[in-house]
């Protein structure tokens, strides 16, 4: 297959280029700064785009069967720590994602040719934040800004169904990778042996391993049966407690000392939300449709992750 991913050069992208490639398939990355991507797969041929209008990119859209829209500005900004969610940053985080879905979706109305399938990447942010019960795909939304950001996130590429593509949106949950997201930040406490859990430890972090994410995404490319909204998470979400207590294990540090939730309120603002609040939410269109998950326990997946 010859496949487009929007935003391919980061976490989530890069990953999935080297699986597809593996597997044979042709793949192409829309970028800002093409030039700029290193260490990719060989046969990865990068385009530039500036996410908002055609400028030839989309030329590529007719010889392709697939894309896969990741595109959308770090949620926790790009430095080590978070940054706030100024009114400033939250209308970036907004305009990064719905301009990217809605150039792609102009681009494909106007092909002669259409790909067959158009992955739209969302987060379990859609839900809010509940303790109570587990969430699947056909539970509603939430409120807060997260939810919000993704409910426009995925509405930007719906126009698509309309003209015959087969559209699925996944929701995905915490990815772990040492190469990026959270889990270097979760990780730096324990390395200095300072480890504990965040808040009251009670918040439920919905994971998933980076193999698992980009092997679940191609499964999803290839099934012609799946469409609408998939969860990416394991099966066995756990609290922040419980996953700081599997780091300490996997690492051989200890588990004491608590971070106050007020701390990181008043040090990072609205944006400490992504870790001192959660959801439990399941995969569980995804395990209908037959996905055989790599790492469905945390400690497994540390321990592939950490222990290499």
């Amino acid at each position: 297959m010859r496949i487009i991913i929007a935003g391919g050069s980061g976490l989530i992208g890069r990953e999935l280029s080297s699986i597809l490639t593996t597997a044979g398939d042709e793949v192409i990355i829309l970028s800002r700064n093409p030039e700029m991507i290193k260490g990719m797969p060989a046969g990865v041929r990068g385009i530039k785009w500036d996410g908002k209008t055609l400028q030839g990119w989309e030329l590529e859209i007719e010889k392709s069967d697939a894309i896969v829209n990741l595109t959308g500005e770090n949620l926790s900004g790009e430095g080590f720590f978070p940054s706030r969610w100024t009114k400033d940053r939250k209308f970036r985080l907004v305009q990064s994602r719905v301009d990217s879905g809605i150039v792609l979706t102009k681009a494909i109305e106007i092909a002669k040719t259409k790909p067959s399938v158009f992955i739209q990447a969302s987060g379990i942010g859609f839900y809010g934040t509940y303790q109570e019960k587990p969430l699947n795909e056909e539970d509603d939304g939430g409120d807060d800004f997260s939810a919000k950001l993704c409910k426009k996130w995925e509405a930007s590429s719906q126009p698509v169904e309309l003209m015959g593509v087969r559209r699925l949106v996944i929701r995905n949950g915490v990815v772990l990778s040492t190469k990026g997201g959270a889990l270097p930040l979760l990780l730096l406490p324990y390395k200095l042996f300072a480890g504990g859990h965040l808040g009251n430890g009670h918040q439920i972090y919905s994971w998933i391993h980076i193999t698992d994410e980009a092997n679940a995404i191609q499964f999803l490319i290839r099934d012609n049966q799946a469409k609408g909204v998939f969860n990416l998470t394991a099966p066995n979400p756990v609290t922040n407690d419980e996953f700081g207590r599997t780091i300490g294990r996997v690492m051989k540090r200890p588990h004491y000392l608590p971070i106050p939730g007020f701390a990181m309120r008043l040090a990072f603002g609205e944006v400490s939300s992504m870790v001192l609040e959660g959801q439990k939410v399941l995969p569980q269109k995804l395990m209908e449709a037959g996905y055989g998950f790599k790492f469905t326990r945390l400690e497994d997946a540390l321990k592939d992750l950490l222990l290499k």
